[in-house]
């Protein structure tokens, strides 16, 4: 995936002070210290366009950056959600915040997909599988992953990868920021859930064009 421009487009504590949406969005969601802006960050080839930070639970709003493609030729949003199970947070404070997350992707019309990330060494916990049931309750598409691959060995990573796809039932996408492994196959699953380019159209299925997409 070759990446035209990748630039901040918003930032909201509540989902009425979002812009309307103009393309297809997919949201990114995960505990606080999966290295979800990381991974971010790695897709869009940008060192600092999400923020990062050592401290988990930096991610207060939702924040949207808007994402232009040259092959292929697309514009799609990415949704930086905030981060969940970060207990030196306030109660008030994680209470707020999932009541944010849920407005967002009960609502949000141009969602069309949600990245689930985990840390590949811990899986998936009770608070990720509550989100992924609310994602699929809502009509949403997870795509699920397991990030830090880097922190495994080769042959570590294979069955880390396995272990979490035979516990959820469906493919979960290993990748790492550090050095991009597994970057294209999580881009292109983002694409398809996106109805973008030629990996959107699926078996049984008709693929949205770009400009049903933009129109929304």
């Amino acid at each position: 995936m070759r990446i035209r421009d990748a630039r901040y487009l918003a930032s909201a504590t509540g989902t009425s002070q979002l812009p309307p949406p103009a393309f297809a969005e997919v949201a990114f969601a995960g505990r606080s210290n999966v290295g979800k802006s990381s991974l971010m960050n790695c897709l869009l080839r940008r060192k600092k366009l999400v923020r990062t930070s050592g401290t988990p639970g930096c991610t207060r709003a939702i924040n949207l950056f808007r994402v232009e493609l040259a092959e292929p030729e697309a514009t799609l949003d990415f949704v930086d959600l905030p981060g969940y199970g970060y207990a030196q947070r306030s109660k008030a404070e994680r209470k707020s915040w999932g009541k944010l997350i849920e407005d967002f992707l009960a609502n949000r019309p141009g969602l069309r997909g949600v990245v689930c990330i985990v840390d590949v060494r811990r899986g998936f916990e009770p608070d990720d599988l509550e989100l992924i049931e609310f994602v699929e309750h809502v009509g949403v598409t997870p795509v699920l992953v397991a990030t830090k691959l880097d922190k495994l060995s080769a042959s570590q990573r294979k069955l880390r990868l396995l272990t979490l796809e035979k516990e959820m039932g469906r493919p979960v996408h290993g990748v790492s920021a550090e050095t991009e492994e597994g970057r294209e196959l999580l881009f292109t699953a983002i694409l398809r859930v996106a109805s973008i380019g030629p990996t959107a159209k699926l078996k049984g299925e008709d693929a949205t064009s770009d400009a049903e997409i933009s129109e929304i």
